[in-house]
């Protein structure tokens, strides 16, 4: 069914399957187990995050026995703040939007000397490219593979992934028309930062790029499309009808961007990662289904 209504063959890498419905959990693994190894006397770890880092650090900290402290901003997610708690990580709300609430870890960090847990670090990138590897090993040649960029730890490890196994497929980002700084960045030749993140799919609310992730992104990436809310809602019904697989904002925007692009992909085969599966019910109610 998607095949039919992208005009291509459609190949969807279920991210939403893992232990916390996203595919950050990989690179929270990968960089809470190198800590571990590399700091004697580690006390706990801390990060700020709108959901699914968060969740990743808290199942990670929880498997190893590390104290987890993530700081949400105010108005976040209900549902993923219930999740973060439930993996027994030490909940903090503060601030307007991520970057507020990143500045406070960081305070608390220092306060009570914690490790703070970037959202985009090698060891992250390491660990979430390894769900690129599995469809790149599964999946027969990919003329293009759509991402959703919000920090940008999930391209970054597509594009190692694609150059290190040699291939061909180009790598594309995806993001919100109302918060695009990547997209606004590679227009403008240098870093572009927004007063605000103006969306509804809170995995990709991000208003400051990091200049690591902007680096890969420029010379990996064949180019940033930018969706609205009214697209990855679209999304997000294509999904659940075609596959039964209930989609958050960021996890159907790849889907969003293909369906723009349909016409340029006419005949191909096309891969999309569902990156995450962790929309509040309301919010689907009232987004998705009007």
């Amino acid at each position: 069914m998607l095949s039919a209504e992208a005009g291509c063959e459609v190949w969807v890498k279920h991210e939403n399957a893992t232990p916390i419905g996203a595919f950050k959990v990989r690179g929270g693994l990968v960089r809470l187990d190198r800590l571990r190894r590399s700091t004697p006397g580690l006390r706990g770890v801390i990060s700020a995050t709108r959901g699914n880092h968060g969740q990743s650090i808290g199942y990670a900290g929880q498997a190893m026995g590390i104290p987890a402290t993530i700081v949400v901003p105010e108005g976040n997610s209900a549902e993923k703040n219930r999740l973060m708690e439930g993996f027994g990580t030490n909940l903090v709300v503060y601030g307007a939007d991520f970057e507020a609430a990143r500045d406070e870890a960081f305070r608390l960090a220092a306060r009570d000397g914690l490790t703070f847990v970037h959202s985009f670090h090698p060891d992250l990138v390491l660990g979430v490219a390894s769900w690129a590897l599995e469809l790149f090993r599964a999946a027969p040649l990919l003329s293009s593979l759509y991402v959703p960029v919000g920090l940008g730890s999930g391209i970054c490890g597509a594009i190692g992934v694609r150059d290190l196994l040699g291939l061909k497929t180009e790598i594309v980002g995806v993001q919100s028309r109302g918060a695009d700084p990547y997209a606004r960045s590679l227009a403008a030749g240098h870093a572009v930062v927004l007063n605000r993140a103006d969306t509804l799919a809170d995995g990709i609310a991000v208003r400051i790029p990091d200049p690591a992730a902007l680096e890969i992104i420029r010379g990996g990436a064949a180019r940033i499309v930018t969706v609205t809310d009214t697209e990855i809602a679209a999304a997000i019904g294509s999904f659940w009808k075609a596959t039964h697989n209930l989609a958050e904002g960021a996890g159907a925007a790849a889907l969003a961007a293909l369906m723009k692009e349909k016409g340029m992909q006419a005949g191909r085969r096309v891969g999309v990662v569902l990156s995450g599966g962790n929309i509040d019910l309301e919010l689907f109610r009232r987004w998705v289904l009007g």
